[in-house]
């Protein structure tokens, strides 16, 4: 099975020489698509940079990477990202009104969701957004559009290992407050007057299991209908202002 592709949704890049230069420049990129068997061909340089930034690598079949970069790709194409991200540590660095506040993103591939969550993160005056670099909506122009003019000023992190970043934002002194529908504490029992990383998971899987062992406290969103889960973007809001409602 092939991921879908972002032509539209993020700048392409094409050939040998610009898809390794952009990679030892350190640019952010969301993916790498090789022709398969091209590796023979002497990229093992740049799958083996790509893997030591955790870049996602594709192998496709050379028509179909034709017809993603026509024929002058030299059997390899990247997509950039249109948007920068920040470094994790710039995140807990920055400096907000009251406490700090961190949403943390487990899984979330929609980028309609994870655009609307910026936007919502950044008018609840959270630091930042985390993402993962697998298995998550990277920064599309699509999330840039559903963000309304939030990433203008919310720092969007992507990390290659959510539950490391957790446990490096609770050892920066964060109360990490995950949501899951089978947890026993409700949402307003948790105190967020204090620095809290909230951490959403996807509509499918909900939280994996490592990132709910890292967190302090696991809280359900109360449902009273039938269907027993919310919208990623919505379970955030959710929760996000119920810290604003704390906290002012």
């Amino acid at each position: 099975m092939y991921l879908q592709e972002e032509t539209t949704e993020a700048q392409l890049i094409k050939g040998r020489h610009p898809v390794a230069t952009a990679l030892s420049e350190g640019r952010p990129i969301n993916k790498v698509l090789i022709a398969e068997g091209a590796v023979e061909g002497g990229f093992e340089h740049i799958v083996a940079r790509a893997k030591e930034q955790g870049v996602v690598v594709q192998f496709v079949p050379r028509a179909r990477l034709d017809t993603i970069a026509g024929n002058a790709h030299q059997g390899v194409a990247a997509y950039v990202a249109p948007y920068k991200y920040a470094e994790l540590e710039d995140i807990v660095e920055r400096e907000v009104a009251g406490a700090g506040l961190i949403v943390v993103l487990d899984e979330v591939t929609d980028p309609h969701n994870l655009g609307a969550i910026i936007r919502t993160a950044e008018a609840a005056g959270a630091q930042g957004v985390v993402i993962g670099k697998h298995r998550a909506s990277p920064l599309t122009e699509t999330v840039a559009k559903a963000a309304a003019g939030a990433l203008e000023y919310l720092p969007v992190a992507r990390v290659a290992n959510v539950v490391q970043a957790l446990e490096q934002l609770k050892e920066a002194g964060y109360w990490v407050v995950g949501t899951s529908v089978e947890a026993d504490h409700r949402m307003v029992d948790v105190d967020y007057t204090h620095k809290t990383v909230v951490v959403i998971g996807s509509e499918g899987a909900g939280l994996h299991r490592l990132v709910s062992e890292r967190c302090d406290f696991l809280v359900n969103i109360p449902i009273l209908g039938r269907v027993q889960s919310l919208n990623a973007s919505v379970a955030a809001g959710v929760m996000l202002y119920e810290v604003v409602r704390q906290r002012t």
